[in-house]
């Protein structure tokens, strides 16, 4: 009788122990490795249309985004690091006129220009950010200083630009941002909503699409390097014409930049308003991580769902800790690029 109860014991056991690892070998997900070490970025999102655009224009934005990304490129295929090769890349842009970001930034209703940032490090989950600086020449780059040495996450106004100089930053005078174009674009929303006052209903909607065009255009980065590593940052000027000191979502780690290894690297551009109340960057990685979602799978949930339900507009570049890439946005355009390990060079301004 012992006996039967013993090898009736040992089955029940050894059962239980079978069936308790079967699930445990079916939860483990195999994913293949795209790239070794890959880079994407954008210049902004919106109303984007291949008729707006003037051949030479079209060929200004294609080249400095080539320009841009092949800095970080070169950077991820020597070595270096995610970090470095997203400081690198948005510096490329924000020293360029053509995007809302440094040098291109648009003007606020009192004709200033108003710069935000922010820097998260996929390894650590560490970040930067700031907001509303006037007169750094690199708010990315202040950005990650905060990061690195501050023990603070943001930073923003004339306390940043306090602990910019203090850090050894490159300091300019408020006029290197001007640029006539940012310029006359405030001085066109300004007018629609003078405007928009004075007319009908009807004629009220075309110059709302004026307006709502003034929200869009930051620069992004994220890169994966060949340690793992993913880094993600954001640079933008705002929107044209804001007041009270408004904050949109670039420098709100969550919202316009998340990074983690586990997961994704994510770089918002779009409605600031709406990506923070959705918490858009997160919520990719999050989707990721706690749904099992693919890259693809969350952003275009998160972008074309979600974001599109409570009626926002933009995009995301992101990239995943396998290395594949997304651009994902519900607008007409976003300027946009990528690279992979072998050097591939992707860069696309309209929607296709």
């Amino acid at each position: 009788m012992r006996k039967v109860i013993s090898i009736v014991l040992f089955a029940f056991f050894f059962l239980g122990c079978t069936t308790g690892q079967k699930p445990k070998e079916k939860s483990i997900k195999t994913v293949k490795k795209q790239n070794d070490f890959a880079i994407i970025i954008h210049g902004g999102a919106g109303t984007i249309l291949k008729k707006n655009m003037t051949k030479e224009k079209e060929i200004a934005y294609k080249e400095k985004l080539a320009t841009a990304i092949k800095v970080g490129h070169t950077i991820l295929k020597n070595g270096g690091t995610s970090q470095e090769a997203v400081l690198k890349t948005i510096q490329v842009m924000e020293a360029s006129p053509l995007f809302n970001a440094g040098k291109g930034a648009v003007f606020t209703n009192a004709g200033t220009n108003e710069l935000d940032a922010s820097f998260m490090d996929g390894k650590t989950l560490n970040a930067g950010a700031v907001a509303g600086v006037k007169n750094v020449k690199s708010p990315i780059e202040l950005a990650i200083k905060v990061m690195t040495d501050s023990e603070h996450v943001m930073l923003s106004g004339a306390g940043a630009s306090l602990f910019a100089k203090e850090q050894g930053l490159e300091i300019v005078a408020p006029s290197y941002f001007y640029t006539e174009q940012r310029f006359k674009a405030l001085q066109k929303v300004k007018k629609s909503q003078k405007k928009k006052l004075e007319v009908s209903n009807k004629q009220a909607a075309f110059y709302d699409a004026t307006i709502k065009d003034s929200k869009f255009g930051t620069v992004g980065c994220v890169a994966l390097d060949k340690n793992g590593n993913i880094a993600a940052g954001t640079s933008t000027g705002g929107m044209t014409n804001k007041r009270w000191g408004r904050i949109g979502d670039a420098p709100i780690i969550g919202s316009g930049t998340y990074a983690n290894n586990l997961t994704c690297g994510v770089s918002s551009t779009g409605w600031g308003e709406y990506f923070i109340r959705s918490q858009v960057a997160y919520d990719i990685s999050a989707q990721m991580e706690y749904q099992q979602k693919s890259l693809k799978e969350a952003t275009k949930d998160v972008i074309q769902n979600k974001l599109t339900k409570l009626g926002g507009l933009g995009g995301v570049v992101a990239l995943d800790k396998n290395g594949n890439m997304s651009f994902e946005f519900n607008t007409e355009g976003m300027y946009r690029a990528s690279m992979d390990d072998q050097g591939t060079l992707i860069v696309k301004i309209y929607k296709e």
